[in-house]
This record gives structure tokens, sequence and C-alpha cells, in this order.
């Protein structure tokens, strides 16, 4: 018996007609400055080459709404971003 795409989903542990996803893991003081970055950035001023980076960026930003970075304070943002960029080396 030969397998569709949807039955191989569901095999893995995907509902029937999604998307299959990725778990990714973040440092949360990378979340933080991505979130803040995403928040303040106009996100039709962003060069992008297709209307995809834009969706997955809108994406990104959707996903990081759900997790406690949103309530981060000022100080905790500029913490963020000195140990973010502390070391960077470019």
């Amino acid at each position: 018996m030969q397998l569709t795409w949807d039955d191989a989903l569901m095999e893995i542990g995907f509902p029937r007609g999604s998307t299959p996803t990725v778990d990714l893991r973040l440092w949360r003081s990378g979340a933080i400055v991505l979130f803040d970055w995403l928040m303040s950035t106009d996100l039709n001023a962003v060069p992008i080459t297709h209307p995809a980076q834009k969706q997955a960026l809108a994406d990104l930003l959707a996903r990081l709404e759900e997790v406690d970075v949103i309530e981060s304070t000022e100080e905790e943002i500029a913490a963020a971003q000195e140990e973010v960029a502390k070391d960077m080396g470019w």
C-alpha cells in the first residue's frame, strides 16, 4: 500500500491537511531582540525578493507573541540587546 502525503503526515503526528512544522530553540535574549525589532519594523519597508519572506517574518512575530518575551520591559530589551551584541566579532 502506498501512502499519500497527507497519510504520511498523519503517521508522524500531523493532522490531515496540515503543514509540517519545525521546532526552533532561541536564546531568550535573541528572541527578545527579534520580537522588539519585528514589532518596531514596517514589514512593507523590509527589502524582500519574494512575498513569502515577508509572510515568514509575520509568522515569526506571531509565534514570538505566544511566549513570554511579549511582556519584556525596556530594561530587559536593552539588556538583551547588549547581551546579543556582545562579542559579535563583525
